[in-house]
């Protein structure tokens, strides 16, 4: 049920892309509709019924929201299962990938989301800190099926996952000292913000949503592989385990928006007034990075994996460290929410444009 991509890594690849679309299945040829699907019901069951957020909010433990857990480990096992662990050493000796992403996540991405957050917002300053802390968290979950969507490396996926994940433990905290407290008060743009974080919780975070799935997926390839051989592996196993990653995703949305639905559906020219920083973000992350794969001659699969892991964000912790410090019914929090609302359907379509763009990498 799954595009030939997703479902078989051994599938031969189309430069133009013709032939991934020509066999998508119903599931794949639609799934932008199914997520915008899935971002509707989600906002219409915390719309409509009554204390559905409540509920969902309070299985958790430690922070985590349990069903969101579920759901981005069931997205994440298929993709991480289908990676080739024996090739990683390819992917981490390539200085121009891991150098470009180190410098793209940790020092542009905070930095264009701190600028644009004070130019669409001088005047609102906690959706302003929302949006610096959702710039703060670099993507390690979801990135992992916009990459395998858009035909990206999976491998180099993995590592770039992985490498994040450590600077996000070490950094984070780090960041939002400069960030919220340090600059604003040198440039003279007012007082600074705490934020109220350990880095045992940025590790906590982590674990559930890399280690974990990164672990099984690795023990699923070594001990599938062991039994089966890797072509019985990759035929015939992988294409079973293939469609969970998409159903992952849709249940992972639904919940998200449900936990969310009457504080966004309340709002909706503050939703507006904080989309479009994001929306600029997104783009200028994405298309410049992608510009700089093609410049410094990475192939077309490296270019989109490092496209997507620049312009990706960890919304679940964004959203649980502007809780934790700020309160859910914050501005702050408010900001983190409508992180994902613009970012889903924005990756997704720009899963499209990438497919799009694969002719020109190999023609040139």
């Amino acid at each position: 049920m799954t595009s030939p991509h997703l479902a078989d890594p051994s599938a031969p690849s189309d430069p133009g892309g013709a032939t991934v679309v020509a066999g998508l299945s119903t599931l794949d040829r639609f799934l932008a509709v199914w997520i915008l699907l899935a971002m509707a019901a989600g906002l219409g069951l915390g719309r409509l019924v009554p204390g559905m957020d409540d509920v969902l909010a309070k299985v958790e433990i430690g922070g985590l929201s349990l069903p969101i857990a579920l759901g981005l480990l069931v997205m994440m096992y298929p993709v991480l299962a289908k990676v080739r662990y024996d090739k990683l050493d390819a992917v981490t000796g390539d200085r121009k990938l891991m150098v470009s992403s180190l410098v793209i996540n940790w020092l542009v991405g905070p930095a264009v989301m701190f600028a644009l957050a004070w130019i669409f917002l001088p005047d609102l300053p906690e959706y302003r800190t929302g949006l610096i802390i959702v710039g703060l968290a670099r993507c390690i979950a979801m990135v992992i099926i916009w990459n395998d969507l858009a035909c990206g490396d999976r491998e180099a996926a993995a590592v770039l996952v992985a490498l994040n994940s450590v600077f996000q433990v070490l950094a984070f905290g780090l960041l939002g000292w400069f960030y919220l407290d340090l600059l604003p008060g040198r440039l003279g743009l007012g007082e600074g913000e705490q934020l109220d974080v350990s880095a045992w919780k940025i590790a906590a975070n982590v674990v559930v949503f890399l280690g974990v799935p990164l672990l099984a997926g690795f023990l699923t390839r070594r001990i599938g592989e062991r039994k089966l051989g890797r072509e019985r592996y990759e035929s015939n196993f992988l294409p079973r385990i293939g469609p969970w990653a998409l159903y992952g995703l849709l249940f992972t949305i639904v919940i998200l928006f449900a936990l969310q639905g009457e504080t966004i559906t309340s709002q909706p020219g503050d939703v507006a007034r904080i989309a479009l920083p994001l929306l600029a973000y997104f783009a200028v992350m994405w298309f410049g990075t992608f510009a700089l794969g093609k410049a410094i001659g990475l192939a077309y699969d490296r270019t989109a994996t490092l496209a997507f892991t620049a312009a990706g964000n960890n919304f679940e912790l964004a959203i649980a460290v502007a809780i934790a410090t700020f309160g859910v019914t914050s501005g702050q929090a408010l900001s983190g929410v409508v992180g994902p609302l613009i970012e889903v359907p924005v990756l997704v379509g720009l899963v499209y444009v990438s497919l799009a763009w694969r002719k020109r990498f190999a023609n040139r």
